[in-house]
């Protein structure tokens, strides 16, 4: 089975919330790179809309999977930093808890996944 992990967080806006900061969009397609260098994707793109960052993932892990939602929230924390750095609008408003806890829902980020036979 294939899952389709999408997943997405504001995590800072570039110009209020019309946009994200190019920075913080390829911090995230290189955090999610490595993920696919160690295995644990299959394919990966970030994109946004608005200031929201989307993480589009393919993995074999399943719904749910704690790797995969540790990997989202780990990117979205780190592109946190970068954009109170850069001093952005709203940097990490839609982080609501300050560790993660095995999943991310309830924890501010959205996401929709599912699994598919290819």
């Amino acid at each position: 089975m294939l899952t389709i992990s999408v997943i997405k967080a504001d995590i800072g806006g570039f110009v209020g919330h019309s946009a994200s900061h190019p920075d913080i969009l390829e911090l995230g397609q290189e955090w999610l790179t490595k993920a696919q260098q160690k295995g644990l994707l299959i394919d990966s793109h970030v994109s946004h809309c608005g200031d929201d960052m989307f993480l589009v993932m393919t993995h074999e892990r399943g719904e749910d999977n704690e790797e995969i939602h540790k990997l989202a929230w780990d990117t979205f924390i780190a592109g946190t930093e970068l954009a109170k750095k850069l001093h952005l609008y709203g940097a990490g408003q839609d982080l609501l808890t300050d560790a993660f806890s095995g999943n991310i829902k309830g924890a501010g980020p959205g996401s929709a996944e599912m699994e598919i036979e290819e």
